[in-house]
């Protein structure tokens, strides 16, 4: 089967697996870097490889608009359009449509919108979300749901009723094959009675896969954790779990010792872009002016294409507005999540996550430098 998962190793709630797809074996947990555009932007697919980015995650909103599905689906869908052989996960559309919410229309349908691009008037149901992903082709797919504000009770428990409505909808016009896994999202926003109801109805439609979404949107991350501890235990084993837009390398430690399998975020690339770049150590920021003579790489423990290059010189390339800046300190923390979650997986197969946890997360959160 095309999609098979299987859980290798546990510690704790914890899980090593691997999700077989089309396009290769995902060794989890794993980190997405995000490819909105059908790029992560500024760091080739090459690079990436090399990194051995396992997953990487591409927007359905933003390709449906430009360059347009069908032109992709046309063109060898976007495996072959942006030359990545490796699985693709797209999102629905729904939650950049819903970021949207001065140009938007929800009704029980879908959603009518306005162009951020051209302001033209655009339509998107959950049948249209599932046929504009088929376009696309990727590996993982998601249902198309509404992600609300997450402690508004009022406006959580409607979104959960269309989130759901439209989730039999998008399984009725997703084709039962092994070409793509849809996965399903549990909403409820940091309300546990919520999140709980939500899981036993996404998870009763037998899907490849669960998502958490709705976290990580302006909560609290005790809140999230506790949504976490609620929510997890309510998803199947057997299925793997993603939490969506999630990041940040102690909130992946929390996540992964949760139970959750996949991740994906913009920060390595949206951090690289205004100079800050993630250390075993904390964030720093690079165009600080302490690190005008400074001739260390970044973080000594990474060895990659960018660590050649001193802080000094990537503070010099950021002053100066040079792109190679954006390219390096990108490369450099795409890598730095990547390996750390390597690292975590290594450390459930050998039974030491906690002593793991214990070494990374007292020395990452000590200080933040990126405001120094």
């Amino acid at each position: 089967m095309s999609f098979d998962f299987e859980v290798v190793a546990t510690d704790g709630a914890a899980r090593a697996g691997i999700l077989h797809t089309p396009h290769g074996e995902i060794l989890t947990p794993v980190f997405a870097p995000v490819g909105t555009a059908g790029t992560v932007k500024a760091v080739p697919p090459r690079d990436l490889e090399e990194l051995d980015t396992q997953l990487i995650l591409a927007n359905t909103y933003h390709l449906y608009l430009r360059p347009g599905d069908e032109l992709v689906r046309n063109l060898g869908g976007l495996h072959e359009f942006m030359r990545w052989d490796r699985p693709i996960l797209t999102d629905s559309g729904g939650f950049q449509v819903f970021s949207l919410a001065d140009i938007n229309k929800i009704d029980e349908d879908g959603v009518t919108f306005r162009s951020h691009i051209d302001g033209s008037q655009k339509r998107l149901t959950p049948e249209r979300s599932m046929q504009i992903q088929q376009n696309l082709g990727a590996d993982i797919i998601m249902a198309f749901d509404q992600c609300p504000p997450p402690t508004d009770r009022a406006e959580v428990e409607a979104a959960i009723a269309r989130t759901h409505s439209w989730l039999r909808r998008c399984r009725r016009a997703h084709p039962d094959d092994e070409k793509q896994a849809l996965f399903g999202i549990v909403q409820g926003g940091v309300f546990p009675d919520l999140r709980e109801a939500s899981a036993r109805f996404v998870t009763d439609m037998d899907l490849k896969g669960y998502a958490l979404g709705g976290l990580a949107v302006g909560e609290s991350k005790e809140e999230m954790v506790a949504t976490l501890d609620q929510t997890v235990p309510c998803l199947p084993c057997d299925k793997p779990r993603y939490l969506m837009g999630v990041g940040e390398p102690d909130d992946l430690v929390e996540g992964i010792t949760r139970g959750i399998d996949i991740f994906d975020c913009v920060i390595p690339t949206r951090l690289a872009r205004h100079g800050a770049a993630f250390t075993h150590d904390g964030r720093v920021n690079l165009r600080n002016a302490r690190y005008r003579a400074d001739e260390a790489p970044i973080d000594s423990a990474l060895v990659n294409y960018s660590s050649q290059f001193s802080r000094a010189y990537l503070r010099h390339l950021l002053v100066a507005k040079e792109l190679l800046a954006y390219y390096l300190i990108s490369l450099h923390n795409i890598d730095f999540l990547v390996r750390h979650v390597g690292n975590i997986r290594q450390a459930i197969i050998e039974g030491s996550l906690r002593e793991y946890a214990a070494r990374f997360l007292p020395r990452y959160l000590r200080r933040d430098l990126s405001t120094e």
